[in-house]
């Protein structure tokens, strides 16, 4: 699955203040914002991990930013996918951290982690790639890169082309072909050598030997897939057994899950799977 980036689904406890009215082209249900200010209003819920645990047996399910022209900032807190649980979660804790607790507030903190500088400017804007959004987000500091042991990595190397050698699969870019000469464009920029990966045989170690990882960054899979670079993505839980695992949206389960199976377990039953690389929610 092509991880496209962001949004989300929740439920809380709390009071209202009033809110500032949402940007013009947001696209939400009064369910949604009512769940965003309940969420944000409970102080118990302060890192990415706690706001997914919130998102647990939500269902999974594809494409819902996908909603046609225009480009519209799409708030789905009924329906997640692996990349909408990760963008939920990362935009909650990161309104929090500004101790902010309206919706419009949050439809920021959305924005800047989907889009090209942080704007809605049209399909292209968005970061449909987790190459473009790790670029993206590191380059303005709302995330790092977690640094682990070099001996347990190695260099990753991608060749993005998927999105323009599949326009079909892209209901956009069925209706706008002309957009896809763009689209490769940004993938020949995107591609080439990224950085470091730790491989899969390596995440069966101990929390002392990983334990630069922690609950709540962002886990992506690195892919062997022609012309993608990471497949599926989640938060790092440390279990009761000492291993690391992941909170995701599992399609194959279809709901948002705190997986029992440890992440090696997980990785291992896939096997265009590589390894994976983790960021880290920096911003203040």
């Amino acid at each position: 699955m092509l991880t496209l980036l962001l949004l989300f689904s929740l439920v809380g406890v709390g009071c209202h203040r009033p809110t500032v009215p949402p940007t013009a082209d947001a696209h939400y249900s009064p369910a949604d914002s009512v769940q965003v200010e309940r969420l944000l209003a409970d102080t118990t819920l302060l890192s990415p991990l706690d706001f997914a645990r919130c998102l647990k047996g939500r269902p999974y399910v594809p494409f819902t930013l996908e909603t046609g022209d225009p480009e519209r900032l799409v708030v789905n807190l009924r329906e997640l996918d692996c990349a909408t649980l990760v963008e939920t979660s990362l935009a909650l804790a990161w309104t929090r951290r500004r101790r902010e607790t309206a919706f419009a507030d949050y439809c920021r903190s959305l924005r800047r982690l989907r889009y090209f500088d942080g704007r809605t400017d049209g399909y292209l804007s968005r970061l449909h790639y987790l190459s473009f959004w790790m670029k993206e987000q590191t380059g303005r500091g709302t995330v790092a890169e977690v640094v682990l042991p070099a001996a347990l990595t190695q260099p990753l190397n991608v060749r993005l082309n998927y999105m323009s050698t599949h326009p079909q699969a892209y209901a956009a870019l069925r209706a706008h072909p002309e957009w896809v000469d763009s689209i490769a464009s940004l993938e020949r920029r995107y591609s080439g050598r990224v950085g470091r990966f730790i491989p899969k045989h390596h995440l069966g170690k101990s929390r002392r030997e990983l334990g630069a990882i922690h609950d709540g960054d962002v886990i992506a899979i690195v892919t062997s897939k022609a012309g993608l670079d990471y497949s599926h993505q989640g938060l790092a839980l440390w279990g009761a057994d000492g291993r690391l695992h992941m909170l995701h949206a599992s399609s194959d389960r279809k709901r948002v899950i705190e997986d029992e199976r440890t992440l090696q377990d997980y990785l291992n039953r896939i096997p265009h799977t590589l390894g994976i690389r983790v960021f880290r929610l920096t911003v203040r």
